[in-house]
């Protein structure tokens, strides 16, 4: 077992882009999608990513607000795995333009083209219940 800290995983996460946000469907399935944490990684255990009030995945944070993230590092020296990352959480829908501005960042406006005015934009928040994480050989759960 490794003992990495909270903001041992937080320093690993700035490199990772992208996780995959998994909810629970109306029918009761897993639903998986890929999500950008927009390099808003000062990692106290809440994750931030911005999406549209139609998209299922409101729907589904809606009726249910349990939820994992999963995280992918890139391939450790010398052929090592990556740093593998397994979040549980729980999912809040923020409408705040206050709360959107604190985690915006140019590269958003790809996706929403009158940044924080974008008509229907919400913000998941993310706060960690449990963390576990897999590094080569080591692994360990983090309780933020």
């Amino acid at each position: 077992m490794s003992d990495m800290t909270l903001s041992d995983l937080a320093e690993a996460m700035r490199d990772i882009d992208f996780a995959m946000l998994s909810t629970k469907t109306g029918a009761g399935d897993i639903a998986a999608r890929p999500m950008s944490n927009n390099r808003d990684v000062d990692y106290d255990g809440d994750s931030f990513f911005f999406t549209y009030e139609e998209a299922r995945t409101v729907s589904d944070i809606e009726r249910d607000p349990k939820v994992g993230l999963s995280f992918q590092g890139k391939a450790g020296l010398l052929g090592k795995p990556p740093l593998f990352i397994s979040v549980e959480g729980t999912a809040e829908l923020i409408r705040d333009k206050a709360q959107f501005e604190a985690h915006w960042n140019s590269d958003l406006d790809y996706w929403f083209e009158d940044g924080i005015d974008t008509p229907g934009v919400v913000l998941i928040r993310v706060h960690a219940d449990r963390i576990h994480y897999w590094n080569g050989k080591d692994e360990g759960d983090v309780t933020p």
